[in-house]
């Protein structure tokens, strides 16, 4: 048998240590393959559809190319662990150092290749269901046919066996740093007591009050500038909360006999302990992969629901007409067009119009004015707020985005106009229906016919009865034929079709990577609860010979699980909390609901995750004992 068989045979042999790896491995190359069958699909990457979503997709292959590299390494070396004992009975067999770290690079290779090898084919025959699902989820106009992604195979082929034989070379190196006594032993040598510093277990407690206090007071545009110090904080703050807090924590509680004494409570903290201590990098880099993934995917659910609610909320008419200046030979056929399109789709519509003259004020600037009339013919088709005016009475019409909590009343000011003119606003208001500037007048119909309106432009609005969706055709088609500077068209429909599909491409990247950061956080967990396995296996069949109940052996396993699974889980949803609540003090708008459906999902699948994992665990440790 030659050496390279050898190597290969020890892979067969160990197909059940190595299962979990080769999954994950496999999984990883199929989600950036599909990634891949994305991003070189023709009608995305030659901008037929959108230009955005091919850029997007590469740009993704990135991030999960980077994460696959750290997320494949852990999960080697914490497999290798599992078989240090192995390798140290073949090296007093007599294989040397070099063979080892030789048969270990050609078994890592070899699972590297196949797992490439799997994770194409899989996302092969999952490519056409993913193509069709995301062509309903991103809301596109054409579809998206199937296609023999070559690019794709050849792009994750070149780029994971790259990345298999830099593991493997890696793994060579973790090798070398053990010596025979370690790798017999294992992980059966003894472990010292867990140690924990009184100074760092506060200053993680002082590093996260901190941060999120700042986190919570600041407002408006300082967000940004304390999203980096606070982020960093933060990153400390946690570091230490498992490597030192939770140690410290578990001691102190240690020392309260009425509460270490109940129960099985003795056998439970005596093994936290280490188990914290063991585990605190690895419950580091879940709490903050699952932070990240919180915080991504609740920030773009929630900036696609406030764009959509400002669009809804600033456009009440179906569709709208700006006329500037010098257009006004092409209006009437743009207008025309319009009303042609709806009488054919037999929709119920009234037109409204007014007209924005711009005025010279004596300071040289330039104001616009609004016949009282027309404004209120507009303001009580959108059901909002009418005026009142005679004489030389006007009000005063400020923007305000009311989505997203500018509420501050605008004072009104007076204005003379160059004609000799005075207006004085005895009010001061904030429409959505008329949105033409940052702020005009509206003055009396009897003013306004004596002003001088050379500089005109008028304002049209198509006020459709019924579902303003079902006009998005007519939008689009409008949209494509209508070409020129001097006028503004606008459809309600169209726009939310646009910023739907925009955010769609999004919302597909950014759900998948965050889906992909949360997967790769439980398999973290699943990872080092393998690795420890057989420590358990050892260590409770030895305890269950003093008397321990199966149980009691099953509440011990199942509270040090949940401590396992949901102690970076609870602090990533705090930390995920903190970060949209600072979103949304950033914009002022409430992300309260987004918060809960993007954290609450997570959740939900943690506990099923847990559930399952619990009850196989605990069924390995017990079938392991014998004679119970």
């Amino acid at each position: 048998m030659t050496f390279r068989q050898f190597a290969f045979n020890n892979v067969l042999r160990n197909k059940r240590t190595y299962a979990a790896y080769f999954l994950s491995s496999a999984f990883s190359v199929m989600v950036f393959f599909v990634y891949a069958v994305f991003a070189f699909h023709p009608d995305l990457a030659n901008g037929k559809i959108n230009n955005n979503i091919s850029t997007g997709m590469h740009f993704a292959e990135g991030l999960i190319y980077v994460f696959s590299f750290f997320f494949v390494l852990y999960s080697m070396s914490a497999f290798l662990k599992t078989r240090k004992k192995e390798f140290g009975l073949m090296i007093m067999l007599g294989m040397t150092h070099t063979q080892l770290r030789k048969m270990v690079f050609l078994e890592n290779v070899l699972i590297g290749f196949f797992a490439t090898i799997s994770g194409i084919v899989l996302g092969l025959v999952l490519s056409k269901l993913l193509l069709l699902a995301s062509e309903n989820f991103l809301q596109l106009d054409e579809s998206l046919p199937f296609y023999m992604p070559i690019k794709a195979i050849m792009l994750a082929l070149a780029a994971f066996i790259v990345l298999f034989v830099l593991i493997s070379l890696f793994t060579v190196i973790i090798l070398r740093a053990n010596n025979l006594i370690d790798l017999i032993k294992g992980s059966s040598k003894p472990r010292t007591e867990p140690k924990s510093s009184v100074l760092l277990s506060w200053l993680a407690l002082i590093l996260l009050a901190g941060g999120y206090a700042v986190a919570m007071i600041v407002k408006g545009i300082f967000v940004v500038y304390a999203m980096i110090p606070v982020t960093l904080v933060v990153i400390i703050g946690t570091y230490f909360l498992f490597t030192q807090l939770s140690v410290y924590l578990i001691h102190k509680s240690r020392s309260k006999r009425s509460f270490f004494w109940r129960g099985t409570n003795m056998l439970f903290l005596s093994d936290l302990s280490y188990r914290m201590k063991d585990n605190a990098r690895t419950f580091f880099m879940v709490a903050a992969l699952s932070a990240v993934s919180f915080s991504a995917i609740g920030s773009l659910v929630g900036f696609k629901t406030m764009s959509t609610e400002v669009l809804l909320n600033e456009n009440p008419f179906a569709f709208e007409y700006v006329s500037y200046e010098g257009n006004e030979s092409v209006a009437p056929t743009h207008l025309e067009a319009i009303e042609s399109a709806l009488r054919a789709g037999k929709f119920d519509y009234a037109r409204l119009q007014a007209t924005l003259s711009e005025q010279t004020t004596d300071s040289g600037s330039k104001v616009t004015v609004v016949k009282a009339s027309e404004y209120n013919a507009i303001a009580q088709a959108a059901n909002e707020q009418t005026v009142q005016l005679s004489g030389d009475q006007a009000a005063m019409v400020y923007y305000a985005n009311k989505v997203m909590g500018e509420k501050t009343e605008q004072k009104a000011r007076s204005v003379r106009l160059s004609a000799g003119y005075e207006l004085k606003p005895s009010t001061s208001i904030s429409p959505t229906s008329l949105l033409i500037d940052d702020s005009y007048y509206v003055i009396a119909d009897s003013l306004f016919d004596m002003l001088d309106r050379r500089e005109t432009n008028v304002f049209y609005a198509f006020d459709v009865k019924g579902d303003y969706k079902k006009t998005l055709k007519i939008g689009r088609n409008l949209t494509e034929i209508f070409h020129g500077d001097n006028f503004r068209f606008q459809s309600l429909a169209y726009d939310a079709h646009q910023l739907t599909q925009g955010f769609g491409v999004v919302l597909f990247i950014g759900l998948f990577i965050g889906a992909v950061f949360f997967v790769a956080a439980g398999s973290f967990l699943y990872f080092r609860l393998y690795a420890d396995l057989p420590d358990d296996k050892a260590k409770f069949a030895s305890i269950m010979k003093l008397g321990l109940t199966d149980g009691e052996l099953s509440k011990i396993l199942t509270r040090q699980l949940l401590i396992l699974f949901f102690a970076p889980i609870a602090v990533a949803i705090v930390h995920g909390a903190i970060a949209l609540n600072s979103l949304q003090r950033l914009f002022g708008y409430s992300l309260m609901r987004e918060s809960f459906l993007v954290l609450g999902t997570f959740v939900l699948i943690q506990v099923v995750y847990f559930l399952l994992i619990r009850t196989r665990y605990i069924r390995q440790v017990l079938d392991f004992i014998p004679n119970r």
